[in-house]
């Protein structure tokens, strides 16, 4: 009886270290995403400020960025008008 207290007890421990695991990799996980998504507005940005520089005033350029980006990536957000200016 006692070998299954401690299979038990060891089971217990290397579920509570599991756990901890599988939540330090969905960290890991997530502050990659995250880097990676500001690396792209970063990069976006940069080229939005280089083709704004060549469209004409009144040409609609962040309109039709907008509704561009809207209609290919409508789960996205943060693709506004106001959001890319």
């Amino acid at each position: 009886m006692s070998a299954d207290i401690i299979k038990e007890s060891e089971f217990r421990q290397w579920l509570i270290d599991l756990k901890g695991r599988i939540r330090q990799s969905q960290l890991r996980a997530a502050v990659k995403v995250n880097s990676e998504l500001l690396q792209l507005y970063w990069d976006l940005g940069q080229d939005i400020v280089v083709r704004q520089i060549d469209a004409v005033w009144g040409s609609g350029f962040y309109s039709r960025l907008s509704k561009e980006l809207k209609r290919e990536f409508p789960d996205t957000q943060g693709f506004s008008v106001t959001s890319l200016i």
